[in-house]
C-alpha cells in the first residue's frame, strides 16, 4: 500500500511529505521510502502558527481559520509530492500542526485533564485528494492513560531493533526525543521520552539576535563558546530531571523560556549566546542518556550506536557537541540517512506507518514510551 505521511513540527518551518510503500502487520511491518519532499511555510503562515501557540493570546476564530488553511496547504503539499514522484497514494497519514500539548493531567473545573491539540482539517485533505486520511493520532493514547507522546518509537522499533546490540535513536526537531532499543528487545522493553529542547531554543535565540530563522550549519555557534554560568542552572530545569515517561513542547521551552534564557545571558557575546543554546540541547541529551537510559539496562555497554534524525542533523556544531557528550560512553553517532531514511523524512514516514496500522485496525502506540495502560489504535479516519 502506498501511504503519504505528512508532518509539520514544532519548529514551524514547513511541511514534510514522505511517500512510502508499506507491507506487513504490526511490528513486523516493512516500510520503503519512495520519495520525500519539503515545502516551506509562507512567512505569514509561520508567523500566525507561532502566534497561535501562545495559549494566553490565541484567537478562537483564527485557530478555526488556520485549521482549514492548513488542510489546504497539506493537500497541496501531498499533491505536489505525488506529481514530482509520479506516484499516487492510497492513504494519507497527517499529524497536523501541534498548537498545544499537555500530556500530564492538571486541574480543570474540578477534574484532572490531560489534553492535546493538532490542527489541519482532515476533511479538506480527503476532499482535495480523494483518498482517506488518518489524523489526530495523539488523543487515543491519552484516553488510555498515556501522555500522547512520543509516538515515533513504533517506527524506531520497526526499523532499528538489532539482535546483538542496542541502539538509541534521537530525533532533533523543535523538541528532542529519544527511543532506546536494547538488544533483542520486545516492544515492552523500549524506553522513549522527550529529552528537552531540540532546535527550538537555538532557532528562537538566533531569530532574536540575528534576525535569521535558524543557525545554518551551526556556523554562529561555532564562532562562540558556551557560557557555563548560564548552562548549569538551565540543566537543573525540572523537566530535565523528571523521570520518564514524559513529554514537553513550547509550553515549557517556548517564548517564555527563551526570554528567561536571554535574561540570564545578559550582555554576553551574541555568538556565545547561540553556542550556549546549542550546548543546552547537546548536554540535555547526554544527561538524559546517562540518567534515564543506561541505569535501566543490565549492560549499558551494549548500546553501541546513537542514531540521529531530524532537522538538527544539519547543525554541524550541535552534532559535534553531541559526539563529545557521548564519547565517554563509546557510542558511535550515526544519522538515519545511513539506514536509508533521510533525517528530514523520518517523522513524516512515521506517521505514514501509524496511519497504515490504523487502517488495518492495529494499535501503534508503545505503552512503555507513552505511559498508556494498554496498546491503542491511534487516530481518526476521514473518508473522501
Amino acid at each position: 500500500m502506498i501511504v503519504a505521511g505528512v508532518m509539520s513540527g514544532t519548529s514551524c518551518d514547513g511541511i514534510n511529505v514522505a511517500l512510502t510503500r508499506i507491507q506487513g502487520r504490526g511490528f513486523r511491518s516493512r516500510l520503503e521510502l519512495l520519495a520525500h519532499y519539503q515545502f516551506p511555510f509562507p512567512a505569514d503562515v509561520r508567523r500566525i502558527v507561532l502566534a497561535l501557540m501562545d495559549a494566553n493570546s490565541a484567537s478562537v476564530a483564527d485557530i478555526s481559520r488556520l485549521n482549514f488553511l492548513l488542510g489546504e496547504l497539506y493537500a497541496d503539499a501531498v499533491r505536489a509530492a505525488q506529481r514530482r514522484a509520479r506516484l499516487e497514494c492510497e492513504l494519507v497519514g497527517c499529524h497536523g500542526q501541534t498548537l498545544y500539548h499537555q500530556g500530564d493531567a492538571r486541574l480543570f473545573l474540578g477534574g484532572r485533564i490531560a489534553c492535546t491539540w493538532q490542527t489541519g482539517e482532515a476533511a479538506i485533505i480527503a476532499a482535495r485528494l480523494g483518498v482517506p486520511v488518518v489524523s489526530d493520532f495523539r488523543p487515543a493514547d491519552i484516553a488510555h492513560g498515556g501522555k500522547g507522546a512520543p509516538l515515533v518509537p513504533f517506527l524506531d522499533y520497526v526499523l532499528y531493533r538489532h539482535p546483538r546490540y542496542g541502539r538509541i535513536v534521537q530525533n532533533l526537531g523543535g523538541i528532542g526525543n529519544l527511543t532506546a532499543i536494547p538488544p533483542r528487545a520486545l516492544p515492552e522493553d523500549v524506553i522513549a521520552f522527550d529529552t528537552g529542547p531540540g532546535n527550538m531554543v537555538i532557532d528562537a535565540v538566533t531569530e532574536h539576535l540575528f534576525d535569521r530563522p535558524y543557525d545554518r550549519s551551526g556556523r554562529i555557534a561555532a564562532r562562540g563558546e558556551p557560557i557555563e554560568r548560564v548552562l548549569q542552572p538551565l540543566l537543573r530545569h525540572p523537566f530535565l530531571r523528571q523521570k520518564p515517561p514524559k513529554t514537553t513542547g513550547r509550553e515549557q521551552f517556548g517564548h517564555e523560556f527563551t526570554r528567561e534564557f536571554l535574561c540570564l545571558c545578559q550582555r554576553a557575546d551574541e555568538n556565545d549566546i547561540v553556542a550556549t543554546a546549542t550546548a543546552l540541547t547537546a548536554r540535555s541529551i547526554g544527561s538524559a542518556v546517562r540518567r534515564f537510559v543506561l541505569p535501566l539496562v543490565e549492560s549499558p555497554a551494549r548500546f553501541r550506536e546513537f542514531v540521529v534524525s531530524g532537522g538538527g542533523t544539519k547543525n554541524l556544531t550541535l552534532m559535534r557537541m553531541i559526539r563529545e557528550e557521548l564519547a565517554p560512553l563509546k557510542m558511535r553517532v550515526r544519522t538515519s540517512d545511513e539506514f536509508g531514511l533521510p533525517a528530514d523524512a523520518k517523522e513524516a514516514a512515521a506517521f505514514a506507518l501509524l496511519a497504515y496500522q490504523t487502517w488495518r485496525r492495529l494499535p501503534s502506540n508503545v505503552p512503555s514510551a507513552t505511559g498508556a495502560k494498554r496498546p491503542a489504535i491511534l487516530g481518526k479516519i476521514t473518508y473522501a
